[in-house]
């Protein structure tokens, strides 16, 4: 699997065409279709990575683990999901960001 396909396959995921994902990530929106002739820069994998809520090494096939977050801890922590992650979805459909602000209002009230 190339770098190119490995971005299709999650962006599909996503919900994301390669299109959107580029303008997403602040690329033009042709620019991931050059992947497949030339590395991209590394800032760019970057945002597109991030966007993708995976690791650069995952899209690079480094690693098949998605996310690389910095602590087991953290990926177990819904408010740093909520906080963190670009992409959330339920039942297949993106989670808006009211609903994602009214989950960490709700999270915040049981801190309290």
């Amino acid at each position: 699997m190339t770098l190119l396909s490995r971005t299709k396959e999650i962006s599909k995921k996503r919900g994301l065409s390669l299109d959107e994902l580029a303008i997403k990530a602040g690329l033009s929106s042709k620019s991931i279709y050059q992947w497949d002739r030339s590395s991209p820069k590394s800032e760019n994998l970057e945002k597109v990575a991030n966007v993708l809520n995976v690791s650069t090494d995952y899209l690079l096939e480094r690693t098949d683990k998605m996310n690389s977050y910095s602590s087991p801890e953290k990926q177990r922590d819904l408010k740093y999901v909520l906080e963190n992650d670009p992409i959330l979805a339920f039942d297949g459909k993106p989670i808006s960001e009211k609903y994602k602000r009214v989950i960490l209002e709700l999270l915040s009230e049981e801190d309290d």
